[in-house]
């Protein structure tokens, strides 16, 4: 018969009190070793990837913005007044001149006011053709009255010629002589007053009362006209030789306008300029007189920089470029253009390619591929002056490094990169 050993079961808790500290201690060694490890890069396809290398050597600056040709002469044609749209004409784009009738405008209470200004005129004349006859008739009258006075003072003479003769015979005395000198002398004053009556009347009186009614004529003639102006204009015409444009508010046919109203837009598409929105980061280093070329998806002109809009709107600047060479075809006002600046060439620096989102004089994070191209790690750049495809370097990279350019910033959490 066996005989049962009575630490047995205590032989056996120990031994599996040992493998459980045996277990553990391998677990926590294990883990510390995968602690102490690298995490795996994280792969990244390279056909994916905008990848450029560093070089060194000359560089031009640019900036680039988009923008529209835009007619140098323009003309802008109102309505001088209001009145409601009968008959549209000409519709933009057409090639019109100066006397070409755009649209009809119809205003039935400016037509009476320029009948009621033509009878005014009409009735002004009358007056005046009345008041000349009546002036001329006084004139006569006066100039009548004036002969009769020189009959009675050469009648008067004759008398006192032969009073003198009778008194010098004593047929009669001297009191009838002396009335006789008295009526000559009388008669001589009152003709004398007479003429410059006459002539105060012909020279002053009739010119002041015809110089009034021909002011009141002045006055109707220029209302008539004021109102036969009104009524030409109500033929919009376009005023110069050019192309229409699309105005901002499309005139539609009905519609009622009041005076002022910008009915058409005249341009000369033979003399353009570009406008180009520059972004204001770029628009501090542009100068009046830099070099600029225009792309018009149809060829390309050259043309310099003449004006810089002072304001900044919506984050851009306008400037405008004067156009040197000849326009290709299809250029007209309005047509979208791409125009690139050229700031200034720097030689023999160092310059790669600019990476997406960077900025001039910034430090930035970029990846750097090593271990040809098969890995790329997290590099700090520090960049300087930057050109619209191109960066310079200042500190971080020497020429023949490849830097990623593309947007990374999903891989912000990586310092290192594996490219397959």
């Amino acid at each position: 018969m066996d005989i049962p050993r009575k630490n047995s079961k205590r032989n056996r808790w120990l031994r599996r009190g040992l493998y459980i500290i045996i277990i553990l201690s391998l677990l926590g060694l294990t883990t510390l070793g995968l602690s102490r490890l690298e995490p795996a890069a994280r792969s990244v396809d390279r056909r994916t990837l905008w990848i450029d290398t560093v070089k060194r050597g000359p560089m031009v600056r640019q900036v680039r913005g988009v923008g529209n040709l835009v007619s140098e002469d323009v003309l802008i044609v109102p309505a001088t007044v209001g009145g409601r749209v009968v008959r549209i004409l000409v519709e933009p784009g057409a090639v019109v001149d100066a006397n070409t009738v755009i649209l009809e405008l119809s205003n039935p209470e400016l037509e009476l006011q320029w009948l009621s200004a033509q009878s005014e005129l009409n009735s002004a004349k009358a007056r005046l053709d009345a008041r000349k006859t009546q002036l001329q008739d006084q004139l006569l009258g006066m100039e009548a009255d004036q002969a009769r006075m020189e009959a009675n003072i050469r009648e008067a003479k004759l008398t006192l010629q032969v009073d003198q003769k009778q008194f010098d015979e004593d047929l009669i005395s001297e009191l009838n002589l002396s009335l006789s000198k008295a009526r000559v002398e009388e008669l001589g004053k009152l003709l004398e007053i007479s003429k410059k009556r006459l002539a105060m009347y012909r020279d002053q009186t009739c010119t002041a009362q015809l110089a009034e009614q021909e002011a009141t004529i002045q006055q109707a003639e220029s209302l008539f006209n004021l109102r036969k102006s009104q009524i030409d204009s109500l033929f919009v015409r376009a005023g110069t030789a050019g192309v229409l444009a699309s105005v901002k508010d499309k005139i539609e046919l009905g519609e009622s306008i009041s005076a002022g109203t910008v009915l058409a837009k005249i341009t000369n598409p033979k003399r353009l300029k570009a406008q180009l929105k520059i972004p204001e980061v770029q628009a501090r280093d542009v100068r009046i007189g830099l070099s600029a070329e225009i792309d018009t998806y149809n060829g390309t002109v050259a043309g310099k920089v003449f004006r810089i809009d002072p304001t900044v709107m919506e984050g851009n600047v306008t400037v405008d470029i004067k156009l040197n060479g000849e326009l290709p075809d299809g250029a007209r006002p309005d047509l979208s253009v791409v125009g690139t600046i050229e700031i200034e060439r720097l030689n023999d620096i160092i310059y790669v390619g600019r990476p997406v989102f960077a900025s001039s004089q910034a430090t930035v994070e970029l990846f750097k591929l090593i271990e040809d191209g098969k890995y790329a790690v997290r590099t700090r750049v520090q960049l300087g002056r930057s050109s619209v495809s191109t960066i310079e370097v200042i500190e971080g990279l020497t020429p023949g490094d490849e830097i990623i350019l593309s947007d990374m910033s999903q891989w912000d959490e990586h310092d290192r990169i594996r490219l397959k």
